[in-house]
């Protein structure tokens, strides 16, 4: 598939990469891969079925992340029974790095600020081991709504969901969380690829309003954020 790319966009990117631009641009004309983050909590006392997952979506691990794989697109497991049930959670291979940085801890106290549709949440979940509490929020009251349903999917007990802006959580956590998420609203260019409508809809402008309310946001997570947190 060959892609237009807006003009401005390729000069910015070219500036940023030097030398590595022309990698940055083959990489539009490979393959996509797929990923997906088993549900220990839900395996770990079958390992017969671990077994059996892996060969019908012929799995392969992510270096990255203990628990997930990328899997063959034609084996379709988002249609399979067991994303129902929970027993894993389909996830792009690049974006299991940010909780694996952030690294909770079991007995910690965290929020992830822009949590919906999930992705992020259930993974610091599975980092908690059913201790602490993870505090997932998201402004939009339908993506919460999404956000509620893939918790409760994962089968996560120590869970709360808020539908709040980041300034009134701020007033009311104060220094209180001990590890934030968040995964800001962006200019969506990670995702020119999988959705070229996201090409359409990109500008200048957007980048920039888009930064501005990444700011606001990231001031107001940091001062929930416990002193050393």
């Amino acid at each position: 598939m060959t892609l237009t790319l807006p003009e401005p966009y390729l000069r910015q990117m070219k500036q940023q990469l030097g030398s590595d631009f022309a990698s940055f641009l083959e990489s539009y004309c490979q393959p996509r891969t797929y990923g997906l983050r088993l549900n220990l909590s839900k395996l770990r006392h079958d390992p017969e079925r671990l077994k059996v997952l892996q060969e019908q979506f012929r799995l392969t691990r992510v270096p990255w992340c203990d628990n997930g794989y990328y899997y063959d697109e034609e084996t379709r497991p988002g249609l399979h029974p067991y994303h129902a049930a929970g027993v894993y959670y389909i996830q792009e291979p690049s974006a299991m790095t940010a909780v694996e940085l952030l690294a909770p801890q079991p007995g910690e106290i965290v929020l992830d600020l822009a949590a919906a549709p999930g992705g992020k949440s259930t993974q610091i979940a599975e980092h908690l081991q059913g201790e602490g509490c993870l505090i997932a929020n998201d402004i939009h009251p339908a993506r919460a709504q999404v956000l509620s349903e893939n918790n409760e999917r994962m089968g996560i007990a120590n869970a709360i969901v808020t539908n709040e802006t980041p300034h009134r959580l701020a007033t009311r956590f104060p220094e209180f969380f001990d590890r934030i998420m968040l995964d800001a609203p962006c200019s969506g260019e990670g995702m020119f690829r999988k959705e070229p409508e996201a090409i359409k809809q990109w500008s200048e402008q957007q980048v920039t309003i888009c930064a501005t309310r990444q700011q606001e946001i990231l001031r107001e997570a940091v001062n929930m954020l416990k002193p050393g947190g």
